[in-house]
């Protein structure tokens, strides 16, 4: 495909890891499933647990269950509070705001009548024959004498939210897409994950229920074998794309997405709390969220200094924001440290960077980034709540400066800073993972997609303006601050940021031949920024060579250590680029 755009058009949609071992071990459509189940019951399993994560079709599930004719199928959430005693529960944690929640710290349980979870283990001791147990929390009753866990991506949850699905025993079908994410993000799916964390070695099957009425299934061995190979070889993520209003059209043509699309805004390639990993194994590809591996491989996949500090938490975020012939970003800022801390229960804050992929040749490319020097706060102030009131247009190159960029910039953005991207800039983004902590000030008068006003944060935002970031100061700390770290024949790296308030730590290695890096017990997260394609390689053939194509992320664990960086295929021989991230 030729056009405006397309440079290289390699760019993989579906990248998967070939899982080796266990091709015997997975199952693919109900019909399969059911088989291995009619199986499980001929050699004497008699009570069966279908344990699910919040969004998985419960009605779905248990319709081919029946099929089965247990003597008795219960339903777990028979077990759980209703929605207004939930309501009561978390009513801290969902506020009464638009888009922002608390972090919830309680447990999966803390929603179940620990009473009815009694009388149902009681129920299922005194009947007679194959019993199942299926629904969100199953396992809290019984593990039963096998375990199946049905586990489900966050983006398919929240394209199921999209078309009316409701949030876990609510009934908002028809509530809002950003309050049902709120919800989902602040609380359902971290009781999902602690209780799927506490379980990940009793599972006997996990089932992959992404595609309705089509589940794909793995052994419990062959999902913990998954993880411990992926947790020791470099991997990507299943990429997904979503349009916005100030989206462009450059990774329609270069990535070879729906041409019937208006525009995509975002990419998400490198999120591991909401991408997923496509495991394949045989002719059988199965899709679990990347929170697993997370979850179940921390140290091998974070390294140990920075499992220390995160925990199991996945601390840098790589995605792209696309504005060519689109719209500028809204100016927004990112909470403050403390911040964030007391007010959302966060450990850490958003801290990010603009890394420039490139620019339209056609028109001039900028970011809005800090105030300029001298200005009126309390005017500005004045202005920004004019303009979110309506019948104002925010003069935004009054207060803030607006600086030129080209190719292979690199903006730094440490909290606190006011910014945002202009139109005509195809930006891979940077940063640390909390990344719905976006607080807009202005955003240029536009409605969402869906036709309502975009969510506008200025209370929050003019308490986490850091006032002193103005022109010289930016200047001097936030823009052009690549320095070389070392030179030799065919190979310049570059260290490219951040600032030394934000704890990511960005390289560019710029090369035509193998080169050796090493982890520094950290996470790599990477990005080919120029050229077609690179191969990465074991220093002793630890796994096979993983080739990455041009603007794709990838992550290389911490346990691999040291690897080579080869250009190839088409880049043999050539010049390219790579930006590398990892916890300083």
């Amino acid at each position: 495909m030729g056009g405006k755009y397309a440079i290289y058009n390699n760019y993989d949609l579906l990248p998967y890891k070939v899982i080796d071992g266990f091709d015997d071990q997975a199952f693919e459509g109900y019909e399969s499933i059911l088989s291995e189940i009619r199986r499980l019951i001929a050699v004497g399993k008699r009570i069966i647990v279908f344990d699910l994560y919040p969004g998985v079709d419960k009605e779905e599930l248990t319709g081919r269950l029946k099929k089965l004719y247990p003597a008795l199928l219960i339903d777990s959430e028979e077990c759980a509070y209703d929605s207004y005693k939930i309501d009561e529960i978390f009513e801290d944690n969902i506020t009464g705001d638009r888009v922002f929640g608390v972090m919830t710290y309680k447990k999966l349980e803390d929603c179940f009548d620990r009473a009815k979870i009694e009388e149902m283990q009681k129920l299922i001791s005194r009947t007679p024959g194959v019993i199942f147990v299926a629904g969100v929390g199953a396992g809290l009753i019984t593990l039963g004498d096998a375990y199946f866990y049905f586990d489900l991506s966050r983006w398919e949850i929240q394209l199921r939210y999209r078309k009316g699905m409701p949030n876990w025993r609510c009934d908002n079908g028809d509530t809002p897409f950003l309050s049902k994410y709120k919800r989902g993000f602040f609380i359902e799916w971290r009781l999902a994950d602690r209780h799927k964390k506490s379980h990940f070695e009793d599972f006997d099957y996990v089932v992959d229920t992404n595609i309705p009425n089509y589940p794909k299934m793995i052994t419990g061995k062959a999902f913990c074998g998954a993880l411990h190979q992926v947790s020791r070889e470099p991997f990507r993520l299943k990429p997904y794309f979503d349009p916005g209003v100030w989206g462009g059209q450059w990774m329609k043509e270069v990535f070879g997405l729906d041409q019937d699309t208006p525009n995509y805004a975002w990419s998400f390639d490198g999120v591991p709390e909401e991408n997923s990993l496509n495991l394949k194994f045989g002719n059988i590809m199965v899709e679990i969220p990347c929170m697993d591996l997370v979850l179940y491989r921390p140290r091998q996949l974070l390294g140990e200094r920075v499992h220390a500090r995160f925990g199991t938490e996945f601390p840098i975020r790589f995605d792209l924001l696309d504005t060519m012939e689109g719209g500028n970003l809204s100016l927004q800022v990112h909470p403050l440290t403390e911040y964030i801390q007391e007010t959302f229960g966060m450990h850490y804050t958003q801290d990010e960077s603009y890394y420039i992929l490139e620019v339209s040749e056609e028109e001039e490319a900028y970011v809005y980034l800090g105030t300029k020097e001298g200005i009126d706060k309390k005017q500005m102030e004045e202005d920004l709540k004019r303009a979110r009131d309506g019948n104002y247009q925010f003069p935004a190159e009054k207060y803030i400066n607006k600086f030129p960029v080209k190719k292979h910039d690199h903006i730094l953005i440490p909290a606190g800073t006011i910014h945002c991207s202009g139109k005509n800039t195809m930006v891979l983004e940077i940063s640390a993972t909390p990344y719905i902590f976006t607080f807009k000030l202005w955003d240029w008068g536009r409605t969402g997609l869906d036709g309502r006003p975009r969510p506008i944060h200025i209370e929050h935002g003019l308490k986490n303006i850091d006032w002193d970031r103005d022109t010289a100061w930016v200047s001097q700390n936030l823009i052009g601050q690549n320095r070389i770290c070392r030179q030799e024949d065919g190979l310049t790296v570059e260290h490219t940021g951040l600032h030394n308030r934000e704890f990511i730590d960005t390289y560019r290695y710029t090369f035509n031949k193998t080169i050796t890096c090493n982890c520094k017990d950290s996470v790599n997260m990477l990005n080919l920024v120029e050229g077609a394609q690179v191969t990465i390689s074991g220093l002793a053939g630890e796994f096979k060579p993983f080739d990455v194509h041009y603007a794709e992320t990838f992550i290389i664990p911490a346990s691999v250590g040291n690897y080579t960086m080869t250009p190839s295929g088409p880049s043999e021989g050539k010049t390219v680029s790579v930006i590398e991230a990892l916890v300083k």
